[in-house]
């Protein structure tokens, strides 16, 4: 089995910084895409940052300057260091990972973590 599990979410004021783990651990051959999504309360999940296998980053709009998403592909972690935080950044932020189990997989399978919460206090 494969498991995702998010840490260093936590309660910082506006302007302070957190960063956030996601590791991957079980059967896993090769991770494609990693990628971070946020969920303030309500039904919609926000793409937050993606890594690219190769290492390319991609961010949206509301946190390109603030946020640095990288991996660590030896240890199967991704990260998500967070600066200058705003309470709209508020949320619960779930990483997510395409993960081939082994050689025969042509395409990864997707997999998601529980979550680490994230506020900001104004």
């Amino acid at each position: 089995q494969v498991q995702l599990v998010e840490s260093g979410g936590g309660k910082v004021q506006a302007g302070g910084s957190l960063r956030l783990s996601c590791a991957a651990s079980g059967n896993i051959f090769y991770i494609n895409d990693m990628r971070w999504y946020r969920q303030a309360p309500g039904p919609q999940r926000e793409l937050v940052a993606t890594i690219t296998e190769s290492g390319s980053p991609y961010y949206a709009d509301s946190v390109k300057g603030r946020f640095t998403i990288f991996r660590d592909n030896d240890k199967n972690t991704m990260y998500l260091q967070l600066n200058s935080l705003r309470p709209e950044d508020t949320g619960i932020y779930y990483c997510y990972a395409e993960i081939r189990k082994g050689p025969q997989d042509l395409y990864g399978v997707d997999y998601w973590g529980g979550g680490t919460l994230v506020t900001v206090s104004s």
